[in-house]
């Protein structure tokens, strides 16, 4: 399925670092990774349990969508499942690294039909954040792998935090839990959805991080946020 940019454009924060792009070999490899992901996920089972209190009945305020980097190959497929489906006018936008990698991914997103948003902690990490607002201001949901894009494995970062105290919106957990699956020897230790295994979909109970928290309060919020996705993604 060809994906679309949303048509609606955040405004650029001025600066001097540019994301990476890729070129016509990483649009095609792009292209074959959407196509195989696609096919394999259409072949799972899936179970879901959603403790959030979003997605039922009539949309809702915008969330701050966050699970686990080596899950990130069927969380875009799950969010088409089981949020556009029933609720077309939702909308996505994911932070993706500026690097020469999240520029493929960045290009996956797009086919998923998701805006991206170039950044992390190191590169472009302030203008990210303003686009990140700017895209929930304008009623997308927000997505972000918390332990990405480098680690460590299983450990929240503060962003995902910052951005919730920042925008006032609820942290929702995502697991996508498979129990056939390849592993890759990287360093999130990659998990590769084998056709016709079982998927074990959770939406968690949100989090929200008040304004006027202060760094211990966060801090307690990282760690609760950090608990509750390593308790749904049992390995």
């Amino acid at each position: 399925m060809d994906g679309a940019q949303v048509q609606s454009a955040a405004p650029k924060p001025s600066g001097s670092i540019t994301p990476q792009q890729v070129k016509w070999h990483g649009r095609l490899a792009a292209r074959l990774v959407h196509t195989l992901v696609t096919l394999v996920a259409a072949t799972l089972r899936y179970e879901l349990r959603n403790r959030s209190g979003f997605f039922n009945g009539e949309p809702s305020t915008p969330i701050i969508l966050t699970g686990w980097h080596n899950q990130l190959a069927l969380s875009l497929f799950v969010y088409r499942k089981f949020v556009q489906t029933t609720h077309p006018s939702r909308r996505l936008a994911a932070l993706v690294s500026a690097s020469r990698d999240g520029g493929l991914l960045a290009r996956i997103l797009e086919l998923f039909n998701v805006q991206p948003v170039r950044g992390s902690s190191s590169r472009r990490g302030a203008q990210a954040l303003l686009e990140l607002t700017s895209w929930a201001e304008q009623g997308h949901d927000l997505g972000i792998t918390p332990d990405g894009p480098r680690g460590p494995c299983y450990r929240v970062q503060e962003g995902v935090v910052a951005l919730a105290q920042l925008t006032g919106l609820p942290i929702v957990t995502l697991s996508c839990s498979l129990d056939w699956k390849i592993r890759l020897r990287s360093w999130d230790r990659f998990q590769v959805p084998l056709p016709f295994g079982r998927c074990r979909v959770e939406f968690g109970e949100a989090i929200r991080v008040p304004r006027e928290a202060d760094a211990a309060e966060r801090e307690r919020i990282r760690l609760e946020l950090e608990n509750r996705l390593k308790s749904l993604s049992a390995d």
